[in-house]
């Protein structure tokens, strides 16, 4: 009987153990699996290295839920697909757990956010090397979705490239061009240019640099000295008091009503000139107009054509005839050359004595009866 009790104690133990324990996973995380999940899926097409099932996801930096599954797109969506047109994704899906009120929030606002720009992206979780995939709102039309042809068992987050992929790949380009470039030859040109700027340092007199720059120091101290001098001795009271004067009155003068009537009168002066400056040189502008018309109309009826040409055998004619005449045109011309001084010899007469030209000669000398017989 009392082996019996024994075992029945035993039993309601282990019992009770189970309960307890049952109660503790259920209080620890059972509670989790009755409690509303969001499950979204996005695509990477990068490396997302680090990142392992079980990441925290975060928005802006507040934690929303966990990694759940990183798998490739080839056996979820593609298997029908040839090789050589599978996109090779990877799938990374995420649980947003919470409260009934904040997961059931997301389920309702998720796609506005996606149109909106918010975007999936591995980053680095502090110094320890281990990734989290971060949900940020980023511009849309920089970072589009990827091209896929299948329906997505989830919503749909698209992703961004990861800051750590973009540094890696730009170290490894900088590396690779590192490699082609010829190290050698730029270390020697490095070598080479230390020792020139050690033989040009070398070079350099410093002594007499020293003695010149300490010279330039104190010409300037002694300038600067002047300077406080000058300033010190000059009547910079009396000078500023002459200025404002100076500027009373010709404020003052600026004010006079006879002044302004002034300005105004050469303002109406300079208007009046420059109308009349602009009517006569459209008057002349008109003139110009009137006669180049005149002048394109003789030369389109043909009769400037006429007139150069009846020029030109007048000018023919004239250099035949004293080509022809030579001679007696030289002593015409000697003949005209003598008239003209005679003509000249007698207007000087008559403006002498104009009786004498129009009467004769002066009347001839008579002796006097008083005058002395010599």
């Amino acid at each position: 009987m009392a082996e019996k009790q024994r075992y029945f104690r035993l039993g309601v133990f282990v019992l009770v153990s189970l309960a307890l324990s049952c109660i503790t996973l259920f209080l620890l995380g059972g509670r989790a699996l009755f409690e509303p999940t969001l499950t979204f899926e996005t695509y990477f097409d990068q490396s997302v290295s680090g990142l392992d099932v079980g990441a925290k996801v975060e928005f802006r930096g507040v934690p929303i839920g966990q990694v759940t599954e990183i798998v490739m797109s080839s056996p979820l969506y593609e298997q029908n697909v040839p090789v050589d047109k599978r996109r090779a994704y990877i799938v990374v899906r995420a649980k947003v757990t919470g409260n009934p009120a904040q997961v059931k929030q997301w389920q309702q606002d998720l796609p506005e956010f996606v149109k909106r720009g918010l975007r999936a992206q591995t980053q680095l979780a502090g110094v320890t090397g281990q990734q989290i995939l971060a949900l940020n709102q980023v511009d849309p039309k920089r970072y589009p979705t990827l091209a896929f042809d299948w329906k997505p068992d989830y919503p749909y987050v698209p992703s961004v490239p990861s800051l750590t992929g973009q540094i890696i790949t730009t170290v490894q380009k900088f590396m690779a061009g590192l490699s082609e470039s010829d190290l050698q030859g730029l270390s020697h040109n490095l070598n080479r240019l230390v020792e020139t700027l050690t033989d040009k340092i070398g070079q350099v007199p410093v002594s007499e640099l020293s003695a010149e720059a300490a010279g330039m120091l104190q010409d300037g101290r002694s300038a600067i000295q002047r300077v406080e001098r000058i300033l010190t001795a000059a009547p910079i009271d009396q000078a500023v008091g002459n200025l404002s004067s100076a500027a009373g009155r010709i404020d003052t003068l600026l004010n006079d009503p006879s002044i302004g009537q002034a300005l105004r009168s050469i303002a109406n002066a300079s208007a009046q000139l420059n109308n009349l400056l602009a009517r006569q040189v459209q008057k002349t502008l008109n003139n110009v107009v009137v006669f180049t018309a005149r002048l394109r109309r003789i030369a389109e009826t043909g009769e400037l054509d006429r007139l150069v040409a009846h020029l030109d055998q007048t000018v023919q004619r004239l250099d035949a005839l004293v080509g022809a005449n030579q001679y007696d045109v030289r002593g015409i011309v000697q003949d005209l050359q003598a008239t003209a001084a005679n003509l000249r010899n007698l207007s000087e007469v008559a403006k002498r004595y104009p009786a004498g030209v129009l009467f004769g000669g002066p009347p001839a000398k008579s002796d006097m009866p008083w005058k002395e017989v010599k």
